[in-house]
């Protein structure tokens, strides 16, 4: 053990850097998200996360949202598990045709007015999968959609972007 925390000590941190993107932006988006949240609900925004057949990249990237260096909570964004809970949808991949059905109730279960989100290339246009025997293609072939965020996956940043988008557009989905 003594030998283990010695090695700890001469080598020192090997963590990598944290990544470079401009916190001063990061906040900057984050305060107008938060302006943004208050003005329309005067509380905090309740977001369901639905994925309905996506390759898991955009997940990463939304999950990282949570994570202590974009920390979604500060800025009065959280994800809740049910969707009668929910403010906002943030829906990823193309949607699967086993999944159709899911995502109508999902979205007939979320309360009005509700924000319908896009999230990467395969929910804002089917991706490379787009409209198949197994696959609907993108989100707004089976529900309205208020705001797209292309990428693929997008970044954590993009995603706080396009929330700042639907937060600052009127809803269309209602």
């Amino acid at each position: 053990m003594i030998r283990i925390l010695k090695q700890s000590l001469r080598i020192g941190v090997v963590t990598e850097a944290a990544p470079g993107i401009e916190d001063a932006e990061l906040e900057r988006i984050g305060v107008e998200v938060l302006r943004h949240v208050h003005a329309r609900l005067g509380r905090s925004l309740s977001i369901r996360h639905v994925d309905v057949g996506s390759c898991n990249g955009c997940e990463l990237e939304i999950h990282a949202l949570s994570n202590p260096y974009y920390d979604l909570e500060r800025f009065g964004l959280h994800f809740v598990a049910s969707p009668r809970h929910a403010d906002a949808l943030l829906i990823t991949g193309p949607v699967s045709r086993h999944m159709e059905t899911a995502l109508r109730r999902t979205w007939q279960a979320t309360p009005v007015p509700k924000l319908i989100i896009a999230a990467g290339t395969c929910a804002c246009d089917g991706g490379e999968f787009g409209v198949s025997y197994a696959s609907c293609g993108a989100v707004e072939n089976v529900i309205p959609v208020d705001v797209k965020i292309p990428g693929c996956p997008p970044a954590p940043l993009d995603l706080l972007r396009g929330l700042l988008a639907a937060l600052a557009a009127p809803p269309k989905s209602t």
